[in-house]
């Protein structure tokens, strides 16, 4: 399960290429941010794909030490991904209990380091902050966020969620909140990151999965796992504003970079839905292959990359006729996704 839920290569065509550097969301280089790689965890063989959405084909893969990595976060200067290992089980399932997080160098394509948390706590999320660069992490058996420093790839503190089975995790723009998804609880934790303590905790529905953050900093996004609908969380009074109608289960968001609509994956329905967030209103669905997972929205917001995993593909949705526009195959489980812009 999972994801943006996300946030954040030095690679190129023959490793020669220009640095490449994940793009923050809404705030692209405009002459890079249509072209980069794709970053990919696929779940089922264990490895880190990266993709060539160009070329429409996965160019290399990366095994991870442990089982299994299901999301990836890439450092703002674009030479490493981050892959926590979560274990072999769902959320809150019986299973294995990973401790670490894979730690990988993009030009050599090697496994450089890995760091170990203090013990077993299934570490899944992972997103850069915009501000601070330190990294967070959703560490579910703790009830946390732990935070790492990259630089010293040590952890340097953690947030309380003040829930079980925090999953996955959305940083605001500006840095200063974290929300998490609480699967089990059905509830949403708001984290001040300075203060590195709770604010609050909103009840969602039975059960929840995945979060997005608007562009503006405004809403927050989460969707019941029981029912067709999207929970519309206004930051300001940390309550749900509202529900939007959905063509079937909600699970992975991302925002258009220009704020106008948010990207659902509807994994129940093999669709993805495009809510119009000055109207409230799903404007547009479109088929997509079997079991979608994480949506990416290119920074440029040329097209929309959906991860498909019983399929092993990843759709791309053109944005301006929301139409697929190609389909690229990757590896089994193909679930968390980073974008890296060349510069």
């Amino acid at each position: 399960m999972i994801i943006t839920r996300a946030s954040s290569i030095l690679l190129g065509m023959a490793l020669v290429s220009p640095l490449f550097i994940l793009a923050a969301a809404g705030r692209p280089s405009p002459r890079s941010s249509a072209r980069g790689l794709l970053v990919i965890d696929n779940k089922g063989n264990h490895t880190l794909g990266i993709v060539d959405p160009a070329a429409g084909k996965e160019i290399a893969t990366v095994t991870e030490t442990g089982i299994t990595g299901h999301e990836v976060a890439v450092s703002p200067d674009g030479k490493t991904a981050y892959v926590p290992i979560y274990g072999n089980s769902g959320v809150g399932q019986p299973g294995t209990d990973g401790q670490t997080i894979d730690v990988i160098d993009l030009a050599s394509r090697k496994v450089v380091s890995t760091i170990h948390l203090d013990r077993p706590l299934r570490p899944h999320c992972a997103h850069f902050s915009p501000t601070d660069g330190l990294l967070y992490v959703s560490t579910e058996l703790a009830d946390s966020v732990t935070i790492i420093d990259p630089k010293t790839n040590k952890v340097v503190g953690s947030i309380p969620t003040g829930q079980r089975e925090s999953h996955m995790l959305a940083i605001s723009h500006d840095g200063r909140r974290i929300y998490t998804a609480n699967v089990g609880p059905g509830t949403v934790s708001v984290l001040d990151v300075a203060a590195r303590k709770t604010l609050a905790v909103i009840p969602i529905c039975k059960e929840t999965q995945r979060i997005a953050v608007s562009m503006d900093d405004r809403y927050t996004f989460t969707s019941d796992q029981h029912s067709p609908r999207l929970a519309v969380i206004d930051t300001r009074t940390n309550k749900v504003a509202r529900w939007v109608e959905l063509p079937g289960i909600g699970y992975g968001t991302a925002t258009t970079p220009d704020g106008r609509y948010l990207v659902v994956a509807i994994i129940n329905k093999n669709q993805v839905a495009a809510v119009d967030l000055k109207t409230w209103k799903v404007v547009h669905t479109i088929d997509v292959p079997a079991a979608p997972q994480e949506v990416l929205v290119r920074p440029d917001g040329g097209v929309a990359f959906v991860s498909c995993d019983r399929s092993k593909q990843i759709a791309v949705i053109n944005l301006r006729t929301w139409n697929i526009e190609k389909k690229i195959d990757a590896g089994p489980g193909c679930d968390g996704m980073a974008w890296a812009a060349a510069r």
